[in-house]
């Protein structure tokens, strides 16, 4: 990523989200004219390979765009990154065909795609999912129902997780075309933060693609490869929302009488904001050594392999889980500086605060991603089921 991307990401930043606090906040039709305005820099799907026609950009890169997205509204940013949860997935392990029919476009269309994994009686336990993908032919039938499907309703295709018909321990990942007959949007969520994303219940009754469109290896797997790179810009949504924490403590300090001054001259605001930019700076740090990580392997001549291999990553899971912890630190201790106003909607910190919490609930709370640490990277490997 080049400087000057950076700086057409922050104008984006000033020009399209800041002062739109409210509407943002408000449980309205997706977001269109943003996205339109976004797919203009240049910077959609930043991510997807150059050769699909993308940019390239690294997960690092990523963490930076996410971070400035994040301090204007959590819920674009959010709607803006975790298409790469499915769409990297196809680019490691999808055909070149499947590449060429909806990488390619998405990246000439600034389009999205959508991972439908999780089910409401499954919740984290995903090798109890009960969608079913069944040989027809020449096609797979897949029926089922998902639980929560980030821009299904508008996505390019949805990268949809079954188990086979003729053998419940094998899934599958397979490619569907969002126009796809059989899929049905049954609702959007209606979340408590991050209101400008879109997340839907989706139902798929006889939902007939071609057999080509599987991905070859464990479904399962391969989500959790998908899972490393969304899980680390998820996280870095917390360090833009935390920054804007800061901020708005620190405009609301220098105009707030107290004592005779003003409460920007209290030695337990300066305690609490010197607070705040240690866990800034430590959660950007751990993120960018994250997605350094993802990329190391992503440069390599057989990543498809090795995080088949590897799986999830440690650092994608701590990345995670401190940035949400952390986040919602900064979160309290900013919303207890407004006093009584921090408890309503008058000012953006309560927005700011319902945002946060999202880091630590989707793709895997933090007792999930707890328990996938101490399994995968405390438990010896001679003692591990």
């Amino acid at each position: 990523m080049e400087p000057q991307d950076l700086e057409i990401l922050r104008q984006f930043v000033k020009d399209e989200l800041d002062g739109e606090v409210q509407q943002l906040d408000t449980l309205s039709e997706k977001p269109l004219r943003l996205y339109e305005a976004f797919g203009a820099t240049g910077l959609a799907n930043w991510w997807l390979p150059e050769e699909s026609g993308g940019r390239g950009f690294s997960l690092e890169d990523g963490v930076e765009i996410v971070n400035e997205l994040a301090y204007g509204d959590a819920g674009v940013a959010f709607g803006l990154l975790v298409s790469i949860l499915g769409s990297s997935v196809v680019q490691l392990y999808g055909s070149d065909d499947l590449k060429a029919r909806f990488l390619a476009p998405m990246a000439a269309g600034g389009g999205f795609c959508a991972a439908l994994g999780s089910e409401r009686e499954a919740g984290s336990e995903l090798n109890r999912i009960e969608t079913v993908a069944a040989r027809s032919g020449n096609d797979l039938v897949l029926t089922g129902e998902k639980f929560f499907a980030t821009n299904a309703d508008f996505a390019d295709f949805l990268l949809v997780v079954a188990k086979a018909a003729d053998d419940p321990d094998e899934y599958l990942a397979v490619v569907v075309p969002r126009d796809a007959p059989g899929i049905e949007i049954v609702k959007r969520w209606d979340v408590i933060g991050l209101r400008a994303s879109h997340t839907y219940a989706v139902r798929l009754d006889d939902c007939r693609v071609p057999a080509a469109n599987r991905l070859p290896g464990s479904g399962l797997r391969l989500l959790e490869t998908g899972l490393n790179a969304s899980r680390t810009l998820i996280a870095a949504t917390a360090i833009g929302i935390a920054r804007r924490i800061r901020d708005h403590c620190m405009t609301y300090a220098k105009g707030k009488r107290f004592r005779g001054g003003t409460l920007l001259d209290s030695p337990v605001l300066a305690q609490k904001l010197g607070q705040m930019e240690m866990q800034i700076d430590v959660m950007k740090s751990h993120c960018r050594r994250a997605a350094r990580e993802y990329d190391e392997i992503m440069a390599g001549p057989d990543a498809a392999k090795v995080f088949s291999r590897n799986g999830t990553l440690k650092s994608a899971l701590t990345a995670k889980v401190f940035c949400g912890q952390a986040g919602w630190s900064i979160a309290s201790a900013g919303s207890e500086m407004f006093g009584g106003l921090g408890y309503t909607d008058e000012l953006p910190i309560g927005k700011l605060l319902r945002d946060m919490r999202y880091v630590s609930l989707v793709e895997g709370g933090d007792d999930v991603l707890r328990e996938l640490l101490f399994s995968r990277y405390v438990v010896p490997v001679s003692r591990r089921a």
